[in-house]
């Protein structure tokens, strides 16, 4: 086995690692632990092979850093060139002048869930189907790619059976900017579940992707979240996980890993009390009292100063997206229109009642206006309940 810390860097105090493998302390100062538990470094010894760490039930001890792996944040790509859901007709107007080369892809519309990739060629357009197969993309069923951007990456170096090489991307003008994950930076990132290690239960809500269910990890209750079987889905799916992978605080809801296959699962943090909506108007003002619509106010403003100081505009900051743990804990979850604070989000997805007017008017997405508005607009949801 190599050394996953190999190269001389410390691990600093609070990095969360995956376990690679099972660890069997050989003494009773040693952590043993199973593959597939998250342990926390606490710090550093003398041998850089080994750390001090706990796991998730507060249990510490000595383990062997070359049993575990950093986990890291998973990163997203850009996609200037897609286009989203447009016609063939449409497309061809788009793609001019017929320059040997121009390209884009769109959303297919004859096969919801596969994309289109439109060249200009000779002065014509030729469309071709990007098919999902076996969780990956393919024109050809010869050569599978892990998403939109890894593909058109391959034909721009090469025409590879095309009737030209990817010469010129036609960027989406004033358009949402779209985002493509690689799901194999999952399992690099020590971010990948194995599906053998869940237990999948009965559905328990609906999602922007698909059911969430309920189920086991670890020995332990989760949420999971069931993608529907297609691939401009699987691509929004992972883009929220992986958004999720760079975030960490009690008051947001916590991503546990991603289980890859078809379909795909998202693992999270079990809520035991569901949303805040269903939650307030099931108890009424007798059992809510002012004391808790402030604690859960609190929570949220707090879980939103983080995203603030990680520079994330949530966008969809509302009451159904608020989840309530068994402790009584508010927490922000569904990060699936989060974006970086610094792309530019004109023409994109708004959830416009959550929306401030200034950040209707501005081209580029400042968190801290967008953040605080929402904030504002939930304070008042929980004074008029």
């Amino acid at each position: 086995m190599s050394n996953s810390n190999a190269g001389g860097m410390s691990w600093l105090p609070g990095t969360e690692c995956m376990a690679r493998f099972d660890f069997r302390g050989a003494t009773a100062d040693d952590l043993s632990f199973r593959k597939g538990e998250v342990i926390t470094i606490i710090k550093a010894t003398k041998d850089p092979n080994w750390y001090k760490a706990k796991n998730e039930r507060g249990m510490e001890g000595m383990i062997p850093a070359n049993y575990v792996r950093k986990r890291e944040g998973v990163k997203l790509q850009t996609m200037p060139w897609f286009h989203g859901k447009i016609t063939r007709e449409q497309a061809e107007d788009l793609l001019r002048p017929r320059e040997d080369g121009l390209f884009l892809v769109r959303e297919s519309t004859n096969y919801p869930g596969d994309y289109t990739l439109c060249v200009s060629y000779q002065g014509k357009i030729e469309h071709y189907r990007v098919i999902y197969q076996k969780n990956k993309l393919t024109i050809d069923s010869e050569e599978y790619f892990e998403n939109p951007t890894k593909l058109v990456e391959h034909y721009q170096a090469k025409a590879d059976g095309l009737c030209v090489r990817l010469i010129k991307a036609l960027p989406k003008k004033g358009g949402q900017l779209n985002l493509s994950v690689d799901s194999e930076a999952f399992i690099q990132s020590g971010w990948a579940i194995n599906k053998r290690d869940i237990i999948i239960g009965g559905c328990i809500g609906a999602g922007n992707f698909g059911d969430v269910l309920e189920g086991t990890y670890q020995g332990k209750k989760v949420a999971i979240k069931q993608v529907k079987d297609n691939s401009t889905a699987a691509q929004a799916f992972l883009a929220e996980a992986s958004v999720m992978t760079t975030l960490k605080h009690p008051n947001l809801v916590q991503l546990l890993g991603v289980v890859l296959g078809n379909p795909l699962y998202i693992v999270l943090e079990f809520m035991s009390k569901g949303n805040l909506v269903d939650y307030l108007r099931s108890r009424g003002r007798n059992v809510i009292t002012p004391r808790h619509l402030l604690k859960f106010a609190s929570d949220v403003c707090n879980g939103m100063a983080y995203l603030e100081e990680q520079k994330f505009v949530h966008r969809d900051l509302a009451a159904r997206n608020i989840l309530v743990s068994e402790q009584d804990v508010a927490k922000v979850s569904d990060f699936g229109l989060s974006q970086e604070a610094t792309l530019n989000q004109e023409g994109g997805k708004f959830p416009i009642k959550w929306t401030s007017p200034e950040a209707l008017r501005k081209k580029v997405g400042v968190s801290c206006w967008r953040n605080q508005n929402a904030c504002q607009n939930f304070a008042q949801i929980l004074v008029e309940m």
